[in-house]
């Protein structure tokens, strides 16, 4: 059985899962990658070393980012967000942002010393520093959801 999840279902997997896909548009180029967040309050939060996906949101706010749960292929749920990047440069905000990925995803590490390079570690001085990370959010302005039931 194929079906649309609600709006309490859309928010309940948005919440759990914390690996989804962001797709980005500039310039004629299309870009979507795969990427650590957390979602709260209608806002996806997360953050990356700069590059092209940086580069590209830059230049055109407007995204799209999607999660998924799939237990097999014909049991699965799937929410699609719509919204707009903003680079968050507020220093407080930015360490409140980067306690909330790091109380989110270090529990779900197996070596944090491993992953200091993308600003989250157990102890600070174990980040790479040399490549300060770059934390935004996106505010989603439209959301659906699909299912598939055996």
């Amino acid at each position: 059985m194929l079906g649309q999840l609600n709006e309490k279902q859309i928010e309940t997997l948005l919440t759990q899962q914390v690996i989804g896909r962001l797709a980005c548009h500039a310039d004629g180029e299309t870009y979507m990658v795969p990427l650590n967040y957390v979602y709260k309050d209608g806002t996806i939060y997360a953050h990356s070393g700069p590059g092209k996906k940086i580069d590209i949101m830059r230049k055109n706010a407007n995204v799209c980012f999607e999660v998924e749960e799939i237990e097999s292929i014909f049991q699965w749920r799937c929410v699609i967000t719509w919204g707009r990047f903003e680079e968050i440069t507020d220093e407080d905000e930015k360490q409140q942002v980067r306690q909330l990925l790091t109380h989110r995803l270090m529990p779900l590490v197996s070596r944090p010393q491993q992953h200091a390079s993308h600003g989250i570690a157990e102890n600070e001085v174990d980040i790479d520093t040399r490549i300060a990370p770059i934390v935004y959010k996106i505010k989603v302005k439209k959301a659906t959801g699909r299912f598939e039931k055996a």
